[in-house]
């Protein structure tokens, strides 16, 4: 039958202990953790002129941006017509795509989504047979 520890839990080179060994630390377990996470969008449909600075200046009237990247070809320097925007919260990324999902910027009707997390690339372990 195992009991539960509570009060000062130490760590000592062999595991958890109690007074009397090794340094001692106070247990603090928070009843409700807050975490505000950051929220990616992905913007497409872009006009091949559109800046990161127009985009940040239009998506901050939805919140917090914290990061606006438009995707350029490598060789041309050039848009390629979408962009990331990284919003500081979620709630504030759920209204800017309910704001600018089909929003009208240069004669192009925006798609506004939440962005898909990204796939790993490179080596992958062999699917078996």
């Amino acid at each position: 039958m195992e009991k539960q520890i509570t009060g000062f839990v130490g760590y000592h080179s062999r595991g958890p202990c109690l007074l009397g060994m090794a340094a001692f630390f106070p247990v603090v377990m928070p009843e409700k953790a807050v975490l505000n996470m950051e929220a990616e969008l992905y913007v497409g449909n872009l006009s091949r002129s559109t800046t990161r600075e127009e985009l940040n200046a239009l998506f901050a009237q939805a919140g917090d941006v914290t990061a606006a990247d438009v995707v350029k070809d490598r060789k041309s320097g050039e848009s390629r017509g979408y962009a990331f925007i990284t919003m500081s919260a979620q709630n504030e990324a759920d209204k800017a795509v309910s704001m600018f999902n089909r929003y009208a910027l240069s004669e192009h009707a925006l798609k506004v989504s939440l962005a898909k997390p990204r796939q790993q690339r490179g080596i992958t372990e062999p699917v078996p047979d």
